[in-house]
């Protein structure tokens, strides 16, 4: 047996425009593209997280900055430039 719950989601209205059309196009209900789409999501094995790519270009690491005030950083970061 089947349970059924009602609940309400907010969705963007040219979101909601857009599932409409496409549920009408399938020939289903708005409901049933909604639980399809849940049910796919659900299924599938989750993606590895994004990765930001290390960008880091040598010098001081980050050891140096637990010792330092935000004055002593900037010293550090910008030296004779200030």
């Amino acid at each position: 047996m089947v349970i059924s719950m009602k609940t309400t989601v907010e969705i963007t209205d040219p979101l909601l425009a857009s599932a409409r059309a496409e549920a009408q196009r399938r020939g289903t209900t708005l409901r049933g593209l909604i639980e399809e789409g849940l049910r796919r999501v659900l299924s599938s094995p989750e993606s590895a997280p994004f990765r930001l790519r290390d960008g880091s270009v040598g010098g001081p690491g980050p050891a140096i900055w637990d010792d330092l005030d935000h004055d002593s950083r900037l010293d550090v970061m910008y030296g004779d430039r200030a």
